[in-house]
């Protein structure tokens, strides 16, 4: 029996309102025809250089665009699609949040109250808030301070404990992990790996991939506004020649043991996307329908490509 997702994404674009020279609107087009499958017990990574789409991504899921946002597609929860009501039902509660910025943090509220508030016996709070405090080095003292008293790796371990004290069934963890020491970083990836072994489905978006590589199960590879690739981790191992798309080929071969081989150009603004393959002024195998049409998803040994040329 195929196993179900517990939360999809299908088809996503997200568009800004914009006024330009003269006061004229425009909708400006950041995200299109984005795909993603979470799993219970699994990890999927989600990596792409920045102004890719993958915080747009995470804010989407939660229901926390800006009032100039427009989506469409569909956001698909335990079978069901999500309406802006459902999303802010579930946040905090089923589905978990570990932002990219310390800001999140309320400035007027103790650390300590902020990571049980998601647990409703005040017994259970108190020992699981000080059970992953002591995880992570921050001593009782730290309990009764305020986010301005900490530095900016007690803060983050601070929002990674919000998540990982929860019950929850979904973590979103936009760049969770920048500003840990080293001891503190292999600490939170083996927690995120613990808690997918339980059950629970994590979205990881990130831009350290070594990182990534060590605990997902499935890596999905942003560019310009879209999912180019999601492949399996092991794909991503050896010589990446497992690998199906041209930019996911390039993104390993960057990596310093892989060669840290660059290639030309950068990616395309979201007002000046090409008609076709959003890669193709990049890309060495570049042809003329490569120009004029833009790839659907499809399967490719045992993984999804938007590429004409994948094999």
């Amino acid at each position: 029996m195929k196993k179900e997702p517990i939360l999809s994404v299908k088809d996503l674009g997200i568009s800004f309102s914009q006024y330009t020279k003269g006061l004229r609107r425009r909708e400006l087009e950041v995200i299109t025809n984005l795909d993603i499958d979470l799993y219970e017990g699994e990890i999927l990574a989600v990596v792409g250089s920045s102004g890719s789409g993958k915080s747009l991504l995470a804010h989407a899921i939660l229901g926390i665009l800006p009032d100039n946002a427009t989506t469409e597609g569909n956001i698909i929860y335990k079978g069901k699609s999500l309406s802006l009501k459902d999303k802010e039902k579930l946040r905090g509660r089923e589905i978990v949040f570990i932002p990219q910025s310390v800001n999140f943090l309320d400035p007027l509220m103790k650390v300590s109250k902020q990571v049980k508030i998601s647990i409703e016996n005040k017994e259970e709070a108190n020992k699981r808030q000080r059970k992953i405090f002591n995880k992570y080095e921050l001593d009782k003292k730290v309990d009764n301070l305020y986010p301005f008293e900490l530095s900016g790796g007690m803060a983050r371990k601070v929002l990674l404990s919000t998540a990982l004290v929860s019950d929850c069934k979904v973590i979103i963890a936009d760049e969770p992990t920048p500003g840990l020491d080293e001891k503190s970083l292999n600490e939170a990836l083996k927690d995120f790996r613990n808690i997918a072994d339980s059950g629970c489905a994590i979205l990881m978006i990130t831009h350290d991939i070594e990182a990534a590589l060590k605990i997902a199960d499935k890596i999905a590879v942003f560019y310009a506004g879209t999912t180019l690739e999601i492949a399996n981790v092991n794909d991503f191992k050896g010589d990446g020649k497992n690998l199906r798309h041209p930019y996911s080929k390039a993104l390993f071969n960057a990596l310093p043991q892989n060669g840290f081989k660059p290639i030309k150009g950068s990616q395309p603004m979201p007002n000046k996307l090409p008609k076709g393959c959003l890669f193709q002024d990049r890309c060495e195998c570049i042809s003329d329908k490569c120009r004029l049409i833009r790839p659907n998803a499809r399967m490719v040994r045992d993984g999804m490509v938007r590429c004409l040329n994948a094999t």
